[in-house]
C-alpha cells in the first residue's frame, strides 16, 4: 500500500483512510438493518442524547471536531428532522441544539445494534481492536499535552539550523551507500549488476582504484553520498549520487558536487563525465548549472542500461 510506505510523513491520510472504512462498514450495517442514521452523525447525535440540549461549542470541543465542522453536519441533521436549533435564552447569539422526538425514537432503538457493531469490531480486529483504542488514547493524550503542528515545526526548526556536513568514506558508513542509492534506483529503475557491484564493494571498485566517495551528515544522519571513479589517469566519472528524500531541499545533493569537483580540481584531472538518465530532470538541471554539458550522444561503453544522457564537464573561465 502507497500510504504506508511514506510511514510518519503520510500519517493522517492512513488515519483519514482508515476512518473512511469504518464510516462505510457502519454506514452498510445502518443501511441493511434499516436504521435511519448515518455513520458520521453518531457523535453529535449521542452526545445530545446523554447529555441534552448543548451549544455548537460545547459538542464541537466534547468530541474533538471543529466548530464549522459540527455547524456544517447540524444542518444536516436539522434536515433529516434529527435536531432542532433554538436560541439561547442566556446569549441570544448562541444556538442550542437539542434532539428532536424522532431522533429520541430512533436512538432508543438502536441498541442491539451498537452491540453489535461492539461485537463485530472485536471479532474483526480480534486484538488489534485493544491495541488500536489504547493507541488511539495514548495518541490523543499526548496531542492534549503538546500539538502536532508545534513539535513538527520545532523539528523543522531544529533541522534548518543544523548544517550539512560533507565527510570521507569509512567502513561503518559503507551500508549507507547502498542504501541510499538503491532508494532512487528501485524507485526509478532497477539495481543492475554493475551497480550492485560497486555498491557492494565500493573499497574495491572505487577507491582502490583511486577513486573517492564522500557522505553527508545532517547532526546524527546520514543523507546522501556521492562518488568520483576513476576510470583511467586523469579521467573520473561522477557516480552514485543520492540524496534521502526524506532530507531533500537541504542542500546536500549540491554540497556533495561540490565536494567531488573540488577533489576533482585537488587531482588535477583532466576529464570528467557522468552517466544519467532524462527522467532525473531535478538532477540534470543541478550538473548543467555546475557545468557540465550534455553530449549529443549517449556514451558508447556505457556500463548502465538506464542511461540516455552523458555529460562532460567543461568548467567556465
Amino acid at each position: 500500500m502507497y500510504l504506508a510506505s511514506l510511514g510518519k510523513l503520510a500519517l493522517g491520510s492512513r488515519l483519514k483512510a482508515l476512518s473512511d472504512q469504518f464510516y462505510a462498514a457502519a454506514d452498510e450495517v445502518y443501511r441493511t438493518l434499516d436504521a435511519p442514521i448515518e455513520a458520521r452523525w453518531l457523535p453529535v447525535l449521542r452526545y445530545l442524547w446523554e447529555t441534552g440540549p448543548s451549544t455548537v461549542t460545547a459538542v464541537a470541543e466534547a468530541i474533538g471536531q471543529t466548530h464549522s465542522a459540527v455547524s456544517q453536519l447540524t444542518d444536516k441533521l436539522v434536515r433529516a428532522g434529527m435536531v432542532r436549533r433554538r436560541r439561547d435564552a442566556a446569549d441570544r447569539r448562541r444556538s442550542v441544539l437539542t434532539l428532536t422526538d424522532k431522533a429520541h425514537a430512533s436512538l432508543g432503538g438502536l441498541g442491539p445494534i451498537w452491540c453489535a457493531v461492539r461485537r463485530g469490531v472485536e471479532v474483526a480486529l480480534e486484538e488489534q481492536g485493544t491495541h488500536l483504542l489504547d493507541a488511539t488514547a495514548a495518541c490523543e493524550r499526548a496531542l492534549a499535552e503538546r500539538p502536532v503542528a508545534a513539535a513538527i515545526l520545532a523539528e523543522h526548526a531544529a533541522i534548518v539550523a543544523t548544517p550539512v556536513e560533507i565527510v570521507p568514506f569509512a567502513p561503518a558508513l559503507r551500508g549507507h551507500f547502498y542504501r541510499l542509492n538503491a532508494q532512487w534506483l528501485e524507485r526509478y529503475f532497477q539495481i543492475e549488476a554493475v551497480d550492485r557491484a560497486v555498491l557492494t564493494e565500493p573499497e574495491r571498485h572505487i577507491l582502490q582504484p583511486g577513486g573517492a566517495i564522500f557522505f553527508a551528515r545532517l547532526g546524527e544522519d546520514v543523507i546522501g553520498t556521492c562518488a568520483l571513479l576513476q576510470e583511467a589517469p586523469g579521467v573520473f566519472e561522477l557516480t552514485k549520487m543520492a540524496v534521502d528524500e526524506t532530507f531533500r531541499g537541504l542542500g546536500a545533493g549540491q554540497r556533495l558536487l561540490d565536494a567531488c569537483l573540488a577533489e576533482f580540481r585537488r587531482r588535477k584531472g583532466r576529464t570528467l563525465f557522468l552517466e544519467s538518465n532524462s527522467r532525473l530532470s531535478t538532477a540534470l538541471r543541478m550538473y548543467e548549472k555546475a557545468g557540465f554539458v550534455m553530449q549529443p550522444t549517449i556514451r558508447p561503453d556505457s556500463h548502465y542500461a538506464r542511461a540516455d544522457v552523458y555529460m562532460v564537464y567543461q568548467p567556465r573561465a
